[in-house]
């Protein structure tokens, strides 16, 4: 089990780098081969799915503590972080739900970007996120 820890902390960064990396090239491609002019709001969730897969891997996995289920007891640090890690994860939810709606917007008009535009927004999204929580369980507090 010590040598799947440490093969997946040697692997686990490129990985999530190659997860992340496919994430935007799945955008990249629905933006560049969309007909028309695909509007700024269409970026936002991928931008802040970046930007929330970044916020909880600044957490430690050290920072919790070893009692996850427990009220937040008298380390200040401890709460912190795991209302960090809450402000993440509902950042990252409310960007699949706006790419989902996006998507769903695409397929019932027919003025705007493709369905492609839609789904690869969505796709942009899982990836990201995957990527993200793939870096968080492969680092250690060592690294």
């Amino acid at each position: 089990m010590e040598n799947l820890a440490m093969l997946w902390g040697i692997i686990g960064p490129g990985v999530a780098g190659a997860l992340f990396g496919a994430g935007w090239w799945f955008w990249v491609d629905a933006v560049v081969c969309s007909a028309v002019k695909v509007s700024f709001i269409h970026y936002l969730p991928g931008i802040f799915a970046s930007v929330s897969a970044l916020m909880f891997n600044c957490v430690s996995k050290d920072d919790l503590g070893n009692d996850y289920y427990s009220s937040y007891g008298d380390d200040d640090n401890e709460w912190r972080a795991k209302l960090w890690l809450f402000v993440a994860y509902v950042v990252s939810f409310v960007c699949l739900a706006a790419s989902v709606g996006l998507l769903v917007q695409d397929a019932l008009t027919d003025k705007g970007p493709s369905v492609w535009t839609g789904v690869a927004g969505v796709l942009q999204c899982v990836f990201v996120l995957i990527s993200g929580l793939t870096y968080w369980t492969c680092h250690s507090s060592e690294d």
